[in-house]
């Protein structure tokens, strides 16, 4: 019995390494044109390498890494999912408007240095390392 799950769990890694057929790119023809889109708009800065994810179960995720260490990912459709800046401001074009009123009302000074878009909230992390949490609205939820 031990020998037959050994196998399957072998033959179940071997088909998984084996679809997985992620890769590294400075070709930004790989992204999808929303993508291309999007980074075009709001960052004035080039493309230094493009890490593509392809999933196992199906779909395509790009992790861009500009030339100033900025990381902005992408969906398989080129919906932007998450930006990183490091310590840079995230550009005001990305940031939803009542996000960013909310912020440079109760933190100013700060800066946002990275969003998150997920199914039902952006995640804000400030300069300074706080975490806010908001509605897909906009509306302010809490400090994480």
């Amino acid at each position: 019995m031990k020998k037959l799950l050994l196998a399957i769990i072998l033959l179940l890694t071997g088909v998984t390494a084996s679809v997985a057929r992620d890769y590294v790119t400075t070709d930004v023809n790989v992204l999808p044109v929303a993508a291309r889109t999007f980074l075009k708009n709001n960052f004035k800065k080039s493309v230094n390498h493009i890490n593509v994810d392809k999933q196992t179960f199906g779909g395509t995720e790009y992790d861009v890494i500009l030339n100033d260490g900025t990381e902005v990912e992408f969906d398989g459709d080129g919906r932007m999912k998450s930006v990183d800046c490091g310590n840079n401001a995230v550009p005001s074009s990305v940031v939803p408007k009542a996000i960013s009123d909310y912020v440079s009302r109760n933190y100013k000074g700060q800066k946002i240095v990275e969003l998150e878009i997920n199914k039902n909230n952006y995640e804000v992390q400030l300069r300074n390392g706080l975490e806010l949490k908001f509605d897909r609205s906009g509306r302010f939820l809490k400090v994480d």
